[in-house]
């Protein structure tokens, strides 16, 4: 009898780490998905700044041409430990100057390094898997011409149990969403809007609330949320909430100031220098599908 319970306790076990092991491993793009896509450095330029890279990865008291040095080091705090972001300038030792652009895809739309390790998705890659690999491939050229950093990379400050990457997988399988939030008959300049701000512009990152496993609760997206530093919150910005025009909204995209002569502040204020780089018609479009947006209080 007892045979019979530990035989069947055993294969309980062994089907369990099966499971773990199918469920968590990396799944990156397949070898030919980035075949007879050539980069282009000045459509690239436009996904830097849609991506707002330098946000992160620059130093954070950059200005000018310093934010395209993208040398890494600013420290993020969550509830799960402090993150560092890496050095992603073209250095071939200690940024990703040896990077395909298929490794960049594969970092940016699934969250795997060229090793095959899961990155935490501090690195957004919940919203960048909405990329459009042709995107991917124009960063990938625009970011090699940009200046080489040789600054090492520094660990994450990541305690036990948040450590163990392999467990990342069980994540993304839970969070890691290929379709989009906001759906039905959207115009071609809310399509537009909602690759921008889904995508690219990652605003549901900070804008929506999450759940404890830090995944974006999509139920209430874009109804802001506290800051993971643990100071602040960031705002509601679905109609109950942001009340301003088309017009205003892409006027404080461009220039950081609101209707009521306030101005950004705080880590809204680089995404506005960002946001300044895009053409009139991509603010025009993020404006249009905010509009779109649903409703929450």
């Amino acid at each position: 009898m007892m045979r019979h319970v530990f035989k069947g306790l055993g294969m309980a076990i062994l089907f369990g780490l099966l499971v773990f092991y199918f469920v968590t491993r990396p799944r990156p793009l397949p070898a030919d998905a980035m075949s007879g896509l050539q980069g282009d450095a000045a459509q690239g330029e436009q996904v830097f700044w849609a991506g707002g890279c330098a946000s992160c990865h620059a130093a954070s008291d950059a200005e000018g041409d310093a934010k395209l040095i993208l040398a890494g080091g600013q420290e993020f705090p969550s509830p799960f430990g402090t993150f560092i972001s890496p050095n992603i300038s073209p250095d071939p030792t200690e940024g990703i100057g040896s990077w395909s652009a298929r490794d960049l895809a594969n970092a940016m739309t699934r969250g795997v390094s060229p090793e095959g390790q899961h990155y935490y998705p501090v690195f957004p890659y919940a919203s960048y898997v909405h990329a459009d690999l042709q995107d991917v491939a124009d960063l990938h050229a625009f970011l090699m011409t940009l200046p080489a950093a040789s600054t090492p990379n520094l660990p994450h400050k990541v305690g036990f149990p948040f450590n163990i990457r392999r467990s990342l997988g069980g994540w993304k399988f839970l969070f890691l969403r290929q379709d989009w939030v906001v759906t039905g008959d959207l115009s071609p300049a809310e399509q537009r809007g909602r690759y921008l701000v889904e995508g690219l512009g990652h605003c549901g990152e900070c804008h929506t609330p999450r759940g404890i496993m830090g995944g974006m609760d999509r139920s209430r997206w874009l109804a802001g949320g506290p800051v993971p530093a643990g100071k602040g919150t960031f705002p509601n910005i679905t109609p109950a909430r942001l009340k301003w025009s088309a017009e205003d909204i892409a006027e404080y995209l461009k220039s950081g100031f609101t209707p009521d002569f306030d101005s950004a502040g705080g880590h809204m204020a680089l995404v506005v220098e960002n946001m300044a780089h895009l053409e009139a018609e991509d603010r025009a479009a993020v404006a249009a599908y905010l509009a779109r947006v649903p409703t929450v209080q």
